[in-house]
């Protein structure tokens, strides 16, 4: 009698793992193609295609849109969640337009900190690549929005249980902010 009720629950266990599992796969294979069309869209941006990659990055948000009120799966979701937002402040500061919060994005607060951080290192290749062109002003301007972008993360202090891997691309930050302030000194002395 005993062994027929475990029976039961075990099937029903696995029952409902199979489903979780199918949900998870499903999840996993969107994240590898939202990583992807973000990275070509910041890929885009710093080439100037522009419309290239709005595509791209609409494409992300399209795909990660269905997963939005995923609650027992949500870490895989955190990645994307971040790449999107790096992606779409990097369209923004490229587009001069206001940077987008991440109530707008319609993310988690956790990645789209973590994707403003990255998002101080897109903003330091833009500005070297304004170097190489010679457009000194240009390039002032993404040294001061990665510098003030760095000077509102830099008093978040939470532990990493609250803010995983915050404090390390926090550090990130302040090197990109640090090394770009010097290749700016350097090119407009000359």
């Amino acid at each position: 009698m005993a062994k027929t009720r475990i029976s039961a629950e075990i099937s029903l266990i696995v029952s409902e793992l199979t489903s979780r599992e199918k949900e998870q796969d499903r999840i996993l294979g969107s994240v590898r193609e939202i990583v992807r069309h973000c990275a070509t869209g910041i890929k885009m941006l710093h080439a100037g295609e522009i419309t290239a990659a709005k595509k791209e990055i609409a494409q992300a948000r399209k795909k990660i849109s269905p997963f939005s009120k995923t609650k027992q799966f949500e870490y895989l979701l955190e990645q994307p969640y971040q790449e999107i937002a790096e992606a779409t402040l990097l369209l923004a500061a490229v587009e001069k337009r206001a940077l987008p919060g991440w109530k707008e994005l319609g993310m988690p607060f956790e990645p789209y900190l973590l994707g403003l951080c990255d998002f101080v290192g897109e903003l330091r290749r833009e500005m070297l690549e304004c170097l190489k062109r010679g457009d000194k002003r240009q390039a002032a301007r993404y040294f001061e929005l990665m510098s003030g972008i760095y000077d509102e993360l830099s008093p978040i202090r939470f532990s990493n249980s609250l803010l995983p891997n915050f404090r390390k691309k926090q550090d990130v930050a302040r090197s990109q902010v640090e090394q770009a302030r010097s290749e700016l000194v350097r090119a407009t002395s000359k």
